[in-house]
C-alpha cells in the first residue's frame, strides 16, 4: 500500500450484510441468525488452492527475530479448516443453563470452578482494591478469576457486526469428536458469548488480521490487512496494533466495512476467550474464616491512542459494587507457589514491594495466629499515604512483637531508596536469620527488575556479612533455592 494512504481511515459508506459461512466454513458454524448473502471472495490460499487467500505463505526469514517471535508464521487460513464441526440453530429459551464445568477439565484444572460471592470491596489506597469473597483455600494458594468484558464494549461490538445480543442459539457438533466450548452455555446467547467469552478488549495476534483480510469485501481494507499480515509489514503491524495496546474491538472499528461483514460462524475462530487472572490470595482462614482477600492494583495507563489502557480483570472487579445487589464473580484456587515452614521456631524473612506484600499477609496472619513471631517483612511502594497497603495492621503486629517491618518509600526523600537498599542496610539481621537460625527467604512482585534486584542485594549481604566469595555466594543462594529456602513468585 503507498506510504500516502493513512489508517486508520475515516469510512463513511454503508457498511455491507453480513453474510453466511464459505464454502470452505470455520470450526464453529452458527447460522440460527439468518445472515444474509456473503460477498464473494477474490483471495486465496496457497496451502490447498481455495480462493479464500491468507499471508501465511509469506516468508519470515527478512523479519527481526522479536518480531519474528510476535508473528509467528500461522496456519492455513480459516476457510481451509475442512467442514465446521459444530453448527448452531435458533432457540427461542431466554433461561440460560449453566455452562459444564464439572465435565470438562481444561476449565478447572485446578478445582471446580463456582460463582463465589463478593461481601465486600474497598480501596486500600489510590490505586489498588481488596475484594473478599467466600471460598475454602489454603495458605500461599492463588486463585483465578474470570472476568467479563465491559457491557459498552459488548454493546459496541454487536453494533459493529450488526449483531442482536439477545438472540440465543445453539451449538451442535458435526463430528463425533467434536465438543462445543465448555464455558458456552447451552442454550447461549450473543450477549453471553460477547461479554464472558470472546477477548475483545485483548490485544490481537497477526492471525486476527489474517483471517480479516480473507473475510473484508472492501479493497482498501482488505490491502492494509493483507499488509498487516505480511512478512514485509510487521514493524507497521507491531507500531500499529502491539506498541500501543490496541484491542481487538479497537481494530474491527477501524476496519468497519471488514467487521460488518464478519460472519458470526467465525468469532470463535477469529476472537481467543478471555484467559483467567491470578492473584496472590492476601488472607488466611485461620483469621478470616470464610473469606478470600485479594489485594488488585487497578491498571490504567496512556499511550498514543486517545483512550486509555485499562486492565480487563482489574477493572471489572473495581466496578463491581455487592451494595447495589448480589455480585457472583467465577473463580477457582490454585496452588501456589510459595510454601512456608510449619515449624515454630523457623524465621521467614519476606521481600514483597507494593501487591507483591499479598501472598505475605496471609503468611503473617497464619503465623501469628499459630504462634510463630519469626516474621521480617521488607514492604517498598512510592508514597507511604498512597500506597502502604494494610499499614495499620502491620503497625498493630509490629506493637505486639510479631512483626518486624523494614519500609522503603522510594519518593520521599531526593534519592530513591528501595527494598534492595534497606535489605543491604540491614544485612546482619539477614545474614544472622538465614545462617544461624536457618530462616526461610522469600520474594514476591512484579518481574521486570526488582527479582533480580533483590536477588542480587541478597548475594552481596552473603558476601559482605558472611565473608564469602562471589562465586561461593552464588553456590550458598543455590543451596537455598534447592532446599526451598529461598522461593519467589513474581508476575508480568
Amino acid at each position: 500500500m503507498s506510504s500516502s494512504i493513512l489508517w486508520p481511515r475515516s469510512c463513511t459508506a454503508d457498511c455491507c450484510s453480513l453474510g453466511a459461512a464459505h464454502s470452505c466454513p470455520p470450526a464453529w458454524v452458527m447460522t440460527s441468525m439468518s445472515w444474509g448473502p456473503m460477498p464473494p471472495s477474490i483471495l486465496g490460499c496457497e496451502s490447498c488452492g481455495c480462493r479464500c487467500r491468507s499471508a501465511s505463505h509469506h516468508r519470515l526469514a527478512s523479519v527481526p527475530s522479536r518480531q519474528a517471535s510476535l508473528y509467528p508464521p500461522s496456519s492455513p487460513c480459516i476457510s481451509c479448516r475442512g467442514p465446521p464441526r459444530l453448527r448452531s440453530s435458533r432457540h427461542p429459551q431466554q433461561a440460560l443453563k449453566s455452562p459444564p464445568h464439572s465435565s470438562d477439565p481444561s476449565w478447572h484444572p485446578w478445582s471446580p470452578i463456582r460463582g463465589s460471592p463478593v461481601l465486600h470491596t474497598s480501596r486500600t489506597s489510590g490505586c489498588s482494591s481488596s475484594t473478599s469473597l467466600a471460598l475454602g483455600f489454603a495458605a500461599g494458594d492463588v486463585v483465578l478469576i474470570q472476568p467479563e468484558n465491559s457491557a459498552s464494549h459488548v454493546q459496541q461490538f454487536c453494533q459493529l457486526l450488526g449483531l442482536d445480543p439477545d438472540q440465543n442459539f445453539v451449538l451442535q457438533p458435526r463430528e463425533p469428536d467434536a465438543t462445543c466450548p465448555a464455558r458456552l452455555p447451552q442454550p447461549c446467547s450473543v450477549r453471553h458469548l460477547v461479554g464472558r467469552y470472546l477477548d475483545v478488549a485483548g490485544v490481537p495476534r497477526r492471525s486476527l488480521f489474517e483471517l480479516l483480510a480473507s473475510l473484508s469485501p472492501d479493497e482498501l481494507e482488505r490491502e492494509k490487512l493483507l499488509e498487516f499480515s505480511s512478512a514485509g509489514g510487521q514493524e507497521a503491524l507491531h507500531a500499529y496494533c502491539t506498541r500501543p495496546r490496541r484491542t481487538v474491538l479497537e481494530v474491527l472499528c477501524d476496519f468497519p466495512h471488514t467487521a460488518a461483514a464478519v460472519p458470526p460462524d467465525y468469532l470463535l475462530d477469529l476472537i481467543p476467550p478471555i484467559r483467567p487472572r491470578a492473584f496472590s490470595i492476601a488472607s488466611s482462614l485461620v483469621t478470616l474464616p470464610g473469606r478470600l482477600q485479594i489485594l488488585v492494583a487497578v491498571v490504567q495507563y496512556w499511550t498514543r491512542l486517545k483512550e486509555p489502557r485499562r486492565g480487563l480483570c482489574s477493572c471489572w472487579l473495581a466496578s463491581l459494587d455487592p451494595g447495589q445487589g448480589p455480585v457472583q464473580v467465577p473463580l477457582w484456587v490454585q496452588p501456589g507457589s510459595l510454601t512456608f515452614p510449619e515449624t515454630a521456631d523457623t524465621p521467614v524473612v519476606m521481600v514483597g514491594p507494593g501487591t507483591g506484600v499479598a501472598p505475605f499477609r496471609a503468611a503473617i496472619q497464619e503465623r501469628v495466629a499459630r504462634g510463630q513471631t519469626g516474621n521480617v517483612l521488607f514492604f517498598g511502594c512510592r508514597q507511604r499515604d498512597q500506597d502502604f497497603y494494610w499499614e495499620a495492621e502491620w503497625q498493630e503486629l509490629k506493637r505486639r512483637g510479631c512483626l518486624t517491618l523494614v519500609t522503603a518509600f522510594s519518593r520521599e526523600q531526593q534519592q530513591k531508596v528501595y527494598v534492595q537498599h534497606r535489605l543491604r542496610e540491614h544485612g546482619p539481621l539477614v545474614w544472622e536469620l538465614i545462617n544461624q537460625q536457618g530462616a526461610y527467604f522469600y520474594l514476591a512482585g512484579n518481574a521486570k527488575s526488582m527479582p533480580a534486584e533483590v536477588t542480587e542485594a541478597l548475594t552481596s549481604v552473603f558476601q559482605e556479612q558472611g565473608g564469602l566469595s562471589g562465586p561461593d555466594a552464588a553456590s550458598y543462594l543455590t543451596g537455598l533455592q534447592r532446599a526451598l529456602r529461598f522461593q519467589a513468585e513474581t508476575w508480568a
